[in-house]
């Protein structure tokens, strides 16, 4: 199961009080928002794309939407988003619990600048009743990201 992956990889590191785990969904940024407490924009949901047919993963605010435009000029290809049903396939994490953590090889992570207004964000932890605190910063590294993006349309 992903979240057991995503368990041991935090316990690793003498992080695991930072996974919290809820009864109810957290699949979408609103549930998701609604079990954790906090306001929708701090959800940090993980959108997975095909560029030039290889996967990878942005994470952005929950409250907010990815321009098409910047999306191409930051990649230099159109992105396409990887099929609800392949999702698990290509990045190693059931839709709704999506996270960027213990990825399949070869999956690139970016994080959108949207994340960066918030002193706390959470991220799934590999399964739809999951979510992790942790700082933009933490989730920077602890992810692996390649770097920050600004994919996203205007803020609200």
């Amino acid at each position: 199961m992903s979240i057991d992956k995503v368990k041991a990889f935090f316990s690793s590191l003498g992080e695991a009080e930072k996974i919290l785990e809820f009864p109810q969904s957290t699949a979408t940024v609103e549930a998701a928002a609604k079990a954790v407490g906090c306001r929708p924009g701090m959800i940090a949901k993980s959108m997975t794309f095909f560029v030039e047919g290889a996967p990878l993963l942005v994470v952005l605010a929950g409250d907010v939407r990815v321009d098409n435009h910047k999306f191409k000029e930051t990649f230099h290809k159109k992105g396409r988003m990887i099929p609800f049903t392949e999702v698990e396939a290509y990045v190693g994490h059931a839709p709704g619990g999506v996270c960027p953590f213990c990825l399949k090889e070869g999956v690139q992570v970016f994080l959108d600048v949207s994340l960066q207004r918030f002193d706390t964000v959470y991220p799934a932890a590999g399964n739809d009743h999951s979510a992790i605190r942790l700082t933009p910063e933490e989730l920077y590294r602890l992810a692996g990201a390649e770097r920050w993006v600004d994919i996203a349309k205007a803020t609200p």
